[in-house]
Order: structure tokens, then sequence, then C-alpha cells
């Protein structure tokens, strides 16, 4: 009996800890009921004030807009977005925005343009440079490739090049002023001469030129018409300016060329940098083959001239050589031009002599165009003969003779890249 009574006491105390742990943790659970309802009171009571502060700030029916409670409102301000609720972003295809974006295109492709047009010359000048040195660049890679070190290389092919030049003009340059002096003071005579021949004294007696060659003959050089001596010397200081501009930049470029074609090829995407490369490459290797190919050409021009004056006695054979070599460099014309003037000046010399000039070159020119150029171009740009007239002609109506003599390597990279990148794209559509 006395062990049934303890565990029934046992059993009570149990129960009765237990109610007190039950009735401790409702009263914790009140608690925190009360204070939740005091925090929602109060935030309640808040929102009541700024729905208060809202009102009281609302302005007259008139002018809303101009009211701070009705824009507070119309934001939705919170204590998380103090100044409103952000709104959607504008429309990337806005009218306003598509003609702002228009119109600071157009300004800025007109300001590029008033811009390259301002610097013509000096970028006339950088083509130039950037031209003879791709030229030259064959040269020093040759060099490069026997175990110089390429500043080396280019400082040989520099003054290589300009000791040929130099001695060549030093070799030529008294002959050209001895010959060209007595071309002008015979001049009278050779018009005089004219008198003598039967058909051009019948074409005189119709055309009356030759009193106008005669007076023109005594005159001699008139710096009038050239501006003045100022004029004169101000165009040779431009000259000779422009001359050691170039010089300059060719060297620079020369020295610097495989850091400008690393430069280049960066900014192709890396995925297609090494084709990049390669093509580029194959278009400078052109371009540098046609400025050899042409100088080969203009030299065997010279040569053939000189070789013929000396053969049938014209005078002034060295100065007409040089005239026709440099004449040659001019694609389509220039040879044209050079076979105009040696042919007048043998015609001077006897009609029999001009006769014969004139079926040489015009021999001459069959070869060049048809034999020698052909030959020379193919192995160096790969360009077919219409692409070679028709390029050459753009490039002299847009940039005179300096777009005439870049024009037949640049459509040798367009060739290069439509056959190699244009075309198979289009094969696989």
């Amino acid at each position: 009996m006395v062990e049934d009574g303890s565990e029934d006491a046992e059993r009570a105390a149990a129960e009765a800890e237990a109610a007190a742990q039950e009735a401790e943790q409702a009263r914790d659970e009140a608690s925190e009921a009360r204070e939740q309802a005091a925090e929602a009171r109060d935030e309640a009571a808040a929102q009541a004030e700024r729905v208060e502060e809202a009102v009281e700030l609302v302005a007259p029916v008139s002018d809303p807009v101009l009211d701070t409670g009705v824009r507070r409102i119309e934001a939705q301000v919170d204590e998380d977005n103090p100044f409103g609720r952000p709104g959607r972003p504008m429309g990337q295809r806005g009218p306003f925005r598509i003609a702002f974006i228009a119109t600071l295109g157009v300004a800025a492709a007109a300001l590029l343009v008033d811009s390259v047009i301002i610097a013509r010359q000096v970028l006339i000048l950088i083509l130039i440079a950037a031209f003879m040195a791709v030229g030259l660049d064959p040269a020093v890679r040759w060099l490069v490739g026997r175990g110089l070190k390429r500043s080396i290389a280019v400082l040989v092919i520099i003054v290589a090049a300009l000791g040929f030049f130099g001695g060549f003009v030093a070799a030529v340059a008294p002959p050209i002023a001895k010959q060209s002096s007595a071309l002008v003071k015979q001049a009278p005579a050779y018009v005089e001469r004219l008198d003598n021949n039967s058909t051009i004294k019948r074409l005189d007696d119709r055309y009356h030129f030759v009193a106008n060659l005669r007076e023109r003959a005594k005159k001699g050089v008139n710096l009038d018409a050239l501006g003045g001596l100022f004029g004169v010397s101000k165009a040779i200081l431009g000259i000779i300016a422009s001359t050691f501009t170039v010089i300059i930049l060719t060297i620079y470029f020369l020295a610097n060329m495989p850091g400008i074609k690393r430069t280049l090829y960066r900014m192709a995407p890396r995925t297609r940098r090494a084709r990049v490369g390669l093509l580029t490459d194959e278009i400078l290797n052109r371009v540098g083959g046609y400025v050899l190919g042409n100088l080969a050409t203009s030299l065997v021009a010279g040569l053939a001239t000189f070789i013929w004056l000396i053969a049938w006695g014209v005078p002034y054979p060295v100065a007409l050589a040089m005239f026709v070599a440099i004449t040659d460099l001019i694609p389509l014309i220039g040879a044209t031009i050079g076979a105009i003037g040696v042919t007048g000046v043998a015609l001077f010399h006897g009609l029999p002599v001009g006769i014969a000039t004139f079926a040489f070159y015009v021999a001459y020119q069959q070869f060049e165009n048809y034999v020698l150029q052909p030959r020379v171009m193919k192995r160096t740009v790969d360009v077919a003969p219409v692409v070679t007239i028709v390029s050459a002609l753009l490039g002299a109506a847009l940039l005179g003779i300096l777009g005439a003599l870049i024009a037949v390597p640049i459509a040798a990279g367009i060739q290069l890249l439509l056959a190699e990148v244009a075309f198979p794209r289009q094969d696989e559509l």
C-alpha cells in the first residue's frame, strides 16, 4: 500500500510540473503576441501619419503636378524606395533615341570626312611611305633570313637605297643639266629647222603654229609663269621637306613592321587571327612584288630608250632615257607620255629618225604590255589584265598618279580576299 501511494505522489508531482511548464509557455506566447500587436499598432500609426502628411501636402486640384505629396503617392514612396519605385526602362527603339543616335552618326561622319580633307597632304605622305616600306620589306626579310638583325637589315637597305639613288642622281645630274641647257638653247634652232620641212611648212601655212613656237623658244623659261622666284623656292623647299618626311616615315615603318602587323592582327578575333595573318602577309607580299616589278619594267624601258637613242645619234640620250624610266612608273599612260616626249625630240633631229622612234615605241609598248609586264605582274601580284586597267583608271581618278600606282596592289588584295573569304561563304549558302 505504501508503494502505491508513493507512485501516485510522483505521478501527481510530474503532472503538476508539466502543467507549470505549459503555463509558462503560454505566458511567453501571450507576451510575444502583445509585442507583435504593439508593433502592428506602431506601424499602423506611422502609416497613418504618412498618409495624413501626404493628404496635408495635396496641392489644389488646379495644379496637382507641382505638389510634393501627389508625387510621393504616385511614386509609391516607402522605406526601401525613399524616392519612389523605379519605372520600366525606356524603349530601345523610341523615336527620340533613334533620331538622336542617327544625328550623332551623321555628325561624326561629317567630322571624319572634314578631318581627312584637311589632313589629306599628310595622309598622302604617310601612304607613300607605307607603300615604299611594304615594297622594301621583302629585301629586309631576305637579309633577316640570312642571320642579320632587323635593325641592321633596315639600315643596310636604307643606306643601299639612298646610296643607289644618290649615286644615280650624282651620275646623271651633270649630263642632264648640260644636255637640258643645250636643249633649251637649241630650241630656236630646232624651230627654224621646221621651216625647211615641206610637210611642216604646209601645215604652218594653214595653222600658223611655227611662229608661236619660235616666240616661246626665244623667251625660254619664264619664272613669272611659275609664280616668280619666291614661288619656285617655296615649291622646292616643299618638295625637300616632303621627301625627308617620306624617308623618315619609311625608315620607321620598316623598322617597326613586325610590331605594326602584330597590332593590326590583334584587332581580329582570336579564333580568326591566324587566317587574317596569312591573308595579310600574302597581300603585303603582292604589294612588295608589284613595287619591285614596276621598278624592273621602268628600268628596262629606260635602258631600251638609251640604247635606241645612242644607236640613232639622237641628242640628250641620258636625260631622255631617265625621263622615260620615270614616266614608265605611271601605269597605262606613263609609257605613252615618255614615248611622245622622246619622239618629239627625235623629230627635231630628223623626220626619218622621228618616224623610226615612233615605230620603235609602238613595238616596245606591245612588248611591254603583252610580254614583259604580264610576266612580271603574274609572278608578283597575279592580277588579270582587265582588273589592272580598271583599277589603275579608278585610282588615277581618285588620287592622280599616286592612286594609279597603288591601285593595282590594292586590287590584288581585294581579289585575294574575294577568292579566299567571300566566294567560299557564297558557295556554302
